[in-house]
């Protein structure tokens, strides 16, 4: 063999080295991966090792833990003329991550923004409750 092969040959194997580092991904087991090919749906992987061909196929990261939001304060009057301040948290998590990348392109401004509305509604409904907002269900929880 001459040195120009020798070369072309460690060339071509430092390059298959590269590609198949960069085409193996590492999911947490609280994390999904959906991915596209060609820049359109094929499926939905993991968690463990997966291979994400470069160039060809796309992977968007999804993280299926809950995420806990503060909702700004808000003030609101009950049935009985009473102002009462409320302060609320909203618990969500993703239950369906093809959906959530594919339907939705920012899922905690749309729920920040309908969870003051949901409380109030309940506050006025159940005076001197505390209530508990739970945007998976899209319904509040209130309690005495």
């Amino acid at each position: 063999m001459t040195t120009m092969t020798m070369n072309l040959t460690a060339y071509i194997l430092i390059a298959l080295v590269l590609f198949l580092f960069s085409a193996i991904k590492i999911l947490r087991e609280y994390e999904r991966g959906v991915i596209f090919l060609l820049g359109k749906f094929y499926k939905v992987k993991g968690p463990g090792v997966i291979i994400v061909i470069p160039g060809l196929q796309k992977m968007v990261k999804v993280s299926l833990r809950t995420v806990v939001m503060d909702v700004p304060p808000q003030d609101i009057i009950t049935k009985d003329n009473v102002t009462v301040k409320v302060n609320a948290v909203v618990y969500f998590r993703v239950l369906d991550p093809r959906k959530a990348i594919i339907e939705v392109e920012d899922s905690s401004t749309p729920l920040r923004k309908s969870a003051r509305p949901h409380c109030a509604v309940y506050w006025v409904k159940a005076s001197s409750t505390i209530c508990w907002p739970i945007a998976r269900t899209s319904t509040s929880t209130c309690r005495k």
